[in-house]
């Protein structure tokens, strides 16, 4: 089954991008207007994060969000038969504040959103940084697509560790400077262990093993997020947040991080994963305070 959907995959990969984009019109349409799928959960998920907008603005942020949705799938697509140059051409970023980082022999926890196109993030981000690049994913139960997105994702020379063995793989790494891209705005397995913050106008936990991991091994935390210039071209904005996180703790570099998502969503909402479900945990007194 896997080489059946690979190539046809890769067959439809060759077609131009500004023809797969013409498909990714045509899903669009029937993602949102006749499967509506998701619809109920963006559109709750936009009404709880934008009160203060009207229906026809967030619908238009919705209509936007779909789109991008769409043209991740296509481009993701897209990835299995170009050249690493030919991403390079159309993901750019200031790697260099990264890459800055490398005299201190420090490693360095980077920590993002769902924020379109990580996939073509992860591809150039091999080749731009100076320091090896190792991703957290999360295994899909589906076994023909996991091994697909293995395959695509390390394609580039990637190191590749399970979110959910993250102990045991980073094991063979821990005596060397890495870069490990994390995206941190997923919910923990049950919400009693997270950290719960008021995110979008709404109580939602957060993973604080990230951030426990970056203090333990003395890691340099680095903040990013992805901007679309236009269809087909994405930039990546990285921030230094902490040089040595030692000298903080996982609460204060966990606020940090709900502030910078907040901001980021609010100046790009139609770039962020809004179909899926951030707030699907209830908060109880048990679970500890809402923080600010």
């Amino acid at each position: 089954m896997y080489y059946v959907v690979y190539g046809f995959l890769w067959l439809l990969s060759l077609l131009p991008l500004r023809l797969l984009y013409v498909l990714s019109d045509a899903l669009y349409g029937i993602l949102f207007h006749i499967i509506k799928y998701r619809r109920d959960i963006v559109q709750n998920n936009l009404k709880n994060a934008f009160p203060e907008k009207t229906d026809e603005e967030r619908l238009r942020i919705a209509k936007k969000f779909y789109h991008n949705l769409v043209d991740t799938f296509i481009e993701t697509i897209k990835m299995i038969s170009v050249s690493r140059s030919y991403l390079e051409k159309r993901f750019t970023g200031n790697w260099e504040v990264v890459n800055a980082l490398k005299a201190s022999g420090r490693k360095v926890s980077l920590h993002l959103g769902h924020n379109f196109n990580w996939e073509w993030g992860n591809a150039v981000a091999t080749k731009e940084f100076d320091i090896p690049f190792v991703g957290a994913y999360m295994p899909i139960k589906n076994k023909t697509f996991d091994k697909l997105f293995i395959n695509l994702r390390s394609r580039y020379g990637t190191l590749l560790v399970r979110a959910t063995n993250m102990r045991e793989d980073m094991l063979k790494y821990r005596n060397s400077q890495y870069v490990i891209g994390l995206v941190c705005d997923q919910n923990p397995g049950t919400a009693a262990s997270g950290i719960w913050f008021r995110f979008l106008n709404r109580p939602a936990p957060f993973l604080y093993k990230p951030v426990k991991a970056a203090i333990a091994n003395q890691c340099a935390i680095v903040f990013a997020f992805i901007h679309k210039k236009k269809r087909g071209s994405y930039e990546v904005i990285f921030t230094v947040v902490e040089e040595a996180s030692e000298n903080t703790t996982e609460v204060e570099l966990t606020r940090k991080f709900v502030h910078y998502m907040e901001d980021v969503i609010r100046r790009y909402p139609d770039m962020w994963l809004w179909s899926h479900r951030r707030w699907k945990h209830q908060w109880k007194p048990e679970y500890g305070p809402v923080l600010e």
